[in-house]
């Protein structure tokens, strides 16, 4: 007598199964950057170096949309930050940037004036 098992069958129909949609759309921007540098140095006659940076760019982007930031004890970045996805990084990153840039941030030694 047979049984059919249930399993789980969303996501087959996919046909780049290792991209998710995020993965997707980094790839493709940071690949179209690579696309331009290519076609630029295609005009030069150099379209095999332009090929290797549309790659590398192409890997990047992939690589921000689909890894998360590891957890290195020995760096302070990474350990406040372990377990996060890059892109949230980077975006949180720049957003701190272009709110800072009309502050600015004094660091002193013994702390501040209240502590001394």
């Amino acid at each position: 007598m047979a049984y059919q098992i249930p399993r789980n069958v969303k996501g087959e129909g996919r046909l780049l199964f290792i991209f998710s949609t995020k993965a997707i759309i980094t790839t493709g921007i940071f690949g179209g950057i690579g696309a331009f540098i290519w076609w630029i140095l295609g005009m030069c006659g150099v379209t095999t170096v332009g090929l290797i940076i549309t790659l590398v760019l192409g890997a990047i982007g992939f690589g921000i949309g689909t890894l998360k930031v590891p957890n290195m004890p020995g760096f302070e970045v990474t350990r406040k930050t372990a377990g996060e996805n890059i892109d949230d990084v980077i975006l949180r990153w720049i957003k701190f940037k272009m709110k800072s840039k009309k502050k600015i941030y004094v660091y002193t030694e013994g702390g501040t004036k209240d502590d001394r």
